[in-house]
């Protein structure tokens, strides 16, 4: 379930809901109680993945093997000349 952020245009006050993504938007304010609460936009639409005890590997394939990691991460030169890239092919 998403994380959904508020912000109350009376008191200006903001915060955060966990809500399903079927549920319908907050109205009233927790803080003041008046119904001029309003879900920001563009926040919410994925799920927010806060503290420790997440990896880059934790969602890989079975078939992800340690060969197929280390040809992923290596430095390989690539085939364009892009200006910064340190992987860059160098004339």
């Amino acid at each position: 379930m998403p994380t959904y952020e508020y912000e109350c245009e009376a008191c200006h006050h903001e915060f955060e809901e966990f809500q399903q993504m079927n549920d319908a938007p907050l109205r009233t304010c927790p803080k003041c109680k008046k119904r001029k609460l309003r879900r920001k936009i563009g926040s919410g639409g994925a799920v927010l993945f806060k503290g420790n005890g997440f990896y880059q590997t934790d969602y890989r394939s079975k078939s992800y093997s340690s060969d197929k990691a280390k040809a992923e991460s290596s430095s390989t030169p690539c085939e364009s000349k892009c200006k910064g890239c340190p992987n860059a092919k160098k004339d």
